[in-house]
């Protein structure tokens, strides 16, 4: 499988932006998809997922802020991202958990918030 993503850029802070992952090859029924992100100088960590059936989880400090949803027709993830700081400034990189089968990961997509 392989994972497109789109959406990153420039804002400052306040502002929103939506990221979209968009998955081509052999997806199972059964997946999650979601979003991690890496500032620099940090690892990568955890922002987002949400199940094909539905159940969502977010890092606690994207709460209220950052919204996953997916088009499972489309197998496309998105992640509009509002109220953005710039700790929100990171690589942010989708990805795919399949049974059976290792973690698929996007090409990653910078955003940067200015203060």
């Amino acid at each position: 499988v392989q994972l497109q993503a789109s959406g990153g850029g420039s804002v400052q802070a306040g502002g929103s932006l939506t990221l979209s992952c968009a998955a081509s090859g052999i997806i199972s029924r059964d997946n999650a998809m979601g979003w991690f992100r890496q500032a620099p100088g940090k690892q990568r960590g955890f922002v987002a997922m949400v199940t094909s059936g539905g159940i969502i989880n977010y890092v606690d400090s994207v709460k209220g802020r950052f919204t996953i949803s997916r088009d499972n027709a489309k197998n496309t993830v998105y992640l509009q991202m509002n109220s953005l700081q710039p700790e929100d400034t990171a690589v942010y990189y989708c990805y795919v958990d399949r049974l059976r089968v290792p973690r698929s990961w996007g090409q990653g997509t910078l955003v940067t918030v200015s203060s």
